[in-house]
């Protein structure tokens, strides 16, 4: 209440960006992610042709990764641009999705000092019509009213600076994530797109061999 009406949106502020914060370090965690393994266990099914509806599902729901890799295999059957474009445009989707409020998580850490500093210039306003209409005041009343204009600022600032490290911090996560789903997903579209030319070499070096076993 000392730093006036200007305290209640900061509060406010202050109150969406720790939900924020919550929700994406629950989020975010890397095994919900990137799980132990999966691009491992994807491959291995890949290889022995356990790619049926219900893995591919369960596979995509399971994880962002998951999806990635699910996307992929939805369409194993084309070319391999074909199956590039398919992971890039699920990709853009994932990190959509990863970066989910980040962007106000931003803005408030844009916007608290702002908004505390309209605060201090609001007190300190109706502090100086005050002396204007009563002639000189008291200095110590006049040094405790721009303190208390100041709690704005301060709470402004106290607000932002937690806000934009952790709006770096979670850029940054996610890039990293980025990072690791490319990795997975290339190594799947080497493993799918290896299988099909693979097959064709095998066949002419049997239809070699039995030519010249006769």
């Amino acid at each position: 209440m000392a730093g006036g009406w200007a305290m209640l949106p900061i509060l406010i502020c202050s109150a969406v960006a720790l939900a924020i914060v919550l929700e994406r370090c629950w989020t975010l965690r890397r095994k919900s992610v990137l799980p132990e393994g999966l691009g491992d266990e994807v491959r291995q099914w890949a290889r022995t042709g356990q790619l049926d509806p219900a893995h591919l599902q369960a596979l995509s729901e399971g994880s962002p990764l998951g999806q990635l890799l699910a996307a992929a295999l939805s369409v194993r059957n084309r070319p391999r641009e074909q199956i590039k474009e398919r992971i890039e445009d699920t990709g853009r989707h994932v990190v959509h999705r990863m970066e989910r409020y980040l962007n106000t998580l931003g803005t408030i850490a844009l916007i608290g000092p702002l908004l505390g500093l309209l605060g201090t210039v609001i007190g300190l306003i109706r502090m100086f019509m005050q002396v204007m209409a009563g002639g000189m005041a008291d200095p110590t009343k006049m040094a405790g009213g721009i303190g208390e204009a100041l709690i704005c600022t301060a709470t402004g600032l106290i607000v932002a600076i937690p806000a934009y490290v952790l709006h770096r911090y979670f850029r940054s996560k996610v890039a990293g994530y980025c990072v690791a789903m490319e990795q997975q997903a290339t190594l799947l579209l080497d493993e799918l797109t290896a299988a099909p030319a693979a097959a064709p070499r095998a066949r002419r070096a049997a239809a070699a061999a039995e030519q010249g076993a006769g």
